[in-house]
This record gives C-alpha cells, sequence and structure tokens, in this order.
C-alpha cells in the first residue's frame, strides 16, 4: 500500500499483518492443546517430484530438508536395513540475474538469491548507475537519502530505463524537509538520527510483509548516510541486523552503497563480514584515460571471482570483456 507524502513522493505506509505470523500463532495453539506423537517411514523420493527453479541461465534443483532427510536414508519396513543415498542431489544456492547481462555471464548467471551486497565504490566512478540497471530485473524498493526520488527516477530514465519498477522510499525528504516543505538542518542531532532509523525500519517491516514471496531488490542509495549518524552503535547494528533478516525472509537481494572514505573503518568492518557478496569498485587515473574497476572478493555460496572488471559508463554500465595480455 502507497501514499503520497506532502513532498510528492511515494513511500510504503500501513504494513499488513504478516501471514507468516499468523500461521505461526496457529501452530503454536495447536501445539498446546495436544501432544501427537507420529512414527514416520522414510520412503525413497522418486526423481520426477523434486522440484525444480528454472533461471535464465540455468537450472537449479531446490530440495527441502524433509525431502533432503528421506533420500539421505531409506529404511526397509521388513529388514530395518539402513540403505545410503547420494546426497549430492543439490547443486547450490537459487542464482538471479542482477539486470545486467555481462556481469551476470561472468558470475555465471548472476548473484544467490537472499544474498546481502555491499557495495563499496569511489564516489567518482558514478556507480549509482549499477543501481539503475539492477531495477531492471525485478520490482525494486530504492531508499534515497543523498536527493530527492524524483531526481534518482529521471537518471534512470536518462539511461534509457524504465522506472515502473521502482518504488522509492524517500528518506531525504523526511530527514531534511518539513511536513511543509521546509528545509531544516538535523546535522549532529541525536534525537532526529535515532528517529530516521526507526523510520527505516518501519518501511522494511512493510517491505516484509507486503513482499509475500516475491522476489525483490532492496537498494540503499547510499548507505553512508546511516554509517555517519550521530547514533548509539547498538542502532546501527540493529539496523543492519533487520536488514541481513529481511533479505533472508524475503526472496531479496539487497544492495548496500556505500562511498569509500566517508564513514568509520569499524563500523564498515561489521558490515563487511555481516554482508553475503562485497562489490568493491576503484578508479584507477592513467595518463590518457580513467579507468573504473570492479572487483567481488566475497560471494557466499559460490566461488568469488579472482579476476578484476573493467567497466565504464556510457548509456548503462559497458563491461569491458577484453583480456590484458602481459
Amino acid at each position: 500500500m502507497s501514499s503520497q507524502l506532502s513532498v510528492g513522493t511515494e513511500v510504503i505506509i500501513t504494513p499488513r499483518v504478516s501471514q507468516r505470523k499468523r500461521a505461526a500463532e496457529q501452530e503454536l495453539s495447536l501445539a498446546e492443546e495436544t501432544q501427537v506423537q507420529r512414527k514416520l517411514e522414510l520412503r525413497a523420493v522418486p526423481q520426477d517430484i523434486v522440484p525444480v527453479i528454472e533461471t535464465n541461465d540455468f537450472r537449479e534443483t531446490v530440495v527441502s530438508s524433509e525431502i533432503m532427510e528421506t533420500m539421505s536414508s531409506v529404511v526397509s519396513r521388513d529388514t530395518n536395513e539402513v540403505k545410503s543415498i547420494p546426497k549430492n542431489v543439490y547443486n547450490g544456492p537459487v542464482v538471479v540475474p542482477t539486470g545486467i547481462y555481462v556481469l551476470d555471464r561472468t558470475l555465471g548467471g548472476g548473484l544467490p538469491l537472499n544474498s546481502m551486497v555491499y557495495f563499496s565504490a569511489d564516489p567518482r566512478s558514478m556507480s549509482e548507475v549499477f543501481f539503475y540497471e539492477f531495477t531492471q530485473s525485478r520490482k525494486t524498493y530504492y531508499f534515497t537519502t543523498g536527493r530527492r526520488p524524483k531526481y534518482v527516477r529521471s537518471d534512470i530514465m536518462n539511461q534509457n530505463l524504465d522506472p515502473s519498477n521502482v518504488i522509492f522510499v524517500d528518506i531525504y525528504s523526511e530527514y531534511y524537509f518539513t511536513s511543509m516543505g521546509d528545509m531544516v538542518d538535523h546535522l549532529g542531532n541525536g534525537h532526529i538520527d535515532s528517529k530516521i532509523i526507526e523510520y527505516a525500519e518501519y518501511n522494511l517491516r512493510t517491505i516484509l510483509n507486503d513482499s509475500q514471496g516475491e522476489e525483490i531488490n532492496i537498494i540503499f542509495d547510499n548507505f553512508s548516510f546511516f554509517m555517519n549518524l550521530n547514533v548509539n552503535p547498538g542502532l546501527l547494528k540493529r539496523l543492519i541486523n533487520l536488514l541481513y533478516e529481511t533479505t533472508k525472509e524475503a526472496n531479496s537481494i539487497t544492495f548496500l552503497y556505500s562511498l569509500k572514505g566517508s564513514h568509520d573503518e569499524r563500523a564498515e568492518n561489521e558490515i563487511l563480514n555481516a554482508s553475503d557478496v562485497i562489490f568493491d569498485v576503484d578508479v584507477e587515473r592513467h595518463p590518457d584515460k580513467i579507468l573504473s574497476k570492479l572487483s567481488i572478493p566475497k560471494i557466499r555460496g559460490m566461488a568469488p571471482k579472482t579476476d578484476v572488471i573493467k567497466f565504464n559508463v556510457s548509456e548503462g554500465i559497458n563491461i569491458d570483456t577484453s583480456k590484458d595480455i602481459a
């Protein structure tokens, strides 16, 4: 559900009651009323009932914990003989495309679903264009902290991309403007800084309740804003934990855009440790050109990429697939 703020920006409001919460309450009630003892008989699971998810580039087999347990051993009803069944049916994480074809091909199909991605970049690299392209892959909740959403939307369109899948969460206007639209200075105000974290958390919970299993992106452009707030470190840690939990509970890929050299290294290390994927962008200045390089040193569930990816920005992200010859 969405509405319009006085500054004319669409945001999420009034989260619905989670279906997961209702289901959990019902299960707990039933468990308290009666205790039922059941004898489980393990059977081999025919291959044709194992669910398969199709992606753009390859097929991933997804096996539930119950099926994995069943396939790990078969108990004979007559002899109680335990026969071993190979456990290597599951081929890896569910990988989904990012929206940048050449990058997906380099990564082997995309990124693991339910990944929290820390995207650390030199501000000179124009790395925000990566996020504009990421919005093309699926429905995206875009948190803006440095400028109004209408300017981000305009930049997306200037890259010949479609912004129709984007729902903006306007952190910028909530923090820097009054309800009447007047700009205010809250820099260093600990009370206001705490409130803006609560506002972000509220919207994250709403996204989780509303997504209902749909594949989504969550983008924070930029997350350095939160790392520089005048708040107790515990509040920032709580926000990071909620981001991680939301990413895992929803079918989401979450991107946290960080500007290099703009915040405390200890706070950054906490996020680096929690993140499932790390993107790192540097800019090199040469006598005849400026070169932007992307490295991906960490991908949980997949082998990290050792090669550095060269790219430039021109009507989107253009990745250089040529190899350097020594």
